[in-house]
């Protein structure tokens, strides 16, 4: 038992930095993506964090603008997987974290 919970922290670390990393590449402070990496990867499953990597890829790959990705712009992108916990995990993250305001509303 403790071996299955020392890789499920090990994996849940890896998430938290490859996440904060991308958010990083897409222009969110450090310390701010560091903090929205560990909540979504404490609150996301490993498909729905893949499938947040994916949808922001995609959604970056269309939006050719050098204006930075941000967690609103996550939001929408994410609102089309069908799954509505991601986009409300990414809001969540967001105002805990201090990168959206609380009183802001992604259009969706």
């Amino acid at each position: 038992m403790a071996c299955a919970t020392i890789v499920i922290l090990t994996l849940s670390g890896c998430a938290s930095q490859r996440i904060s990393g991308a958010l990083e590449g897409y222009g969110v402070p450090p310390d701010k993506a560091q903090c929205v990496g560990d909540n979504l990867s404490e609150r996301l499953s490993v498909s729905q964090l893949q499938a947040l990597g994916r949808a922001a890829k995609a959604y970056k790959s269309v939006d050719t603008s050098s204006i930075p990705l941000t967690l609103i712009d996550l939001t929408r992108a994410t609102a089309e997987l069908r799954d509505p916990v991601i986009p409300l995990e990414i809001v969540r993250a967001g105002v805990k974290c201090a990168v959206l305001p609380a009183g802001s509303r992604p259009a969706m």
